[in-house]
């Protein structure tokens, strides 16, 4: 199974961009499904995490107000091509998804 995030990296001149679209509904519980008008149960990510190598860069909690297949970008300094970049999140319907991507 393809997994649920996409990233794309970039170093130059030393700093690393870091460009990832996670797909998930992210569902707020308030929305109305319009064929049968019943409400849609929550859906939504609660933590993101970015690691290079064995170092946490960025430990997010997600909510509700984040908008159907967020996207994450930033920037950060000490990598190496070659280094492994791994992106992972969970959900309230305890589901995750990770990937792993050497840094271009």
């Amino acid at each position: 199974m393809a997994s649920s995030i996409k990233v794309r990296t970039s170093t130059r001149e030393g700093i690393t961009t870091v460009r990832a679209i996670i797909r998930h509904p992210m569902h707020t519980g308030y929305e109305t499904d319009p064929e049968t008008g019943d409400t849609i149960p929550a859906h939504y990510i609660e933590n993101v995490t970015v690691q290079h190598g064995d170092k946490i860069l960025l430990q997010c909690d997600w909510g509700r107000a984040i908008s159907s297949n967020p996207y994450l970008s930033f920037e950060f300094s000490g990598a190496q091509p070659g280094d492994i970049l791994r992106i992972s999140w969970s959900d309230n319907k305890s589901e995750s998804d990770s990937i792993e991507t050497q840094i271009g």
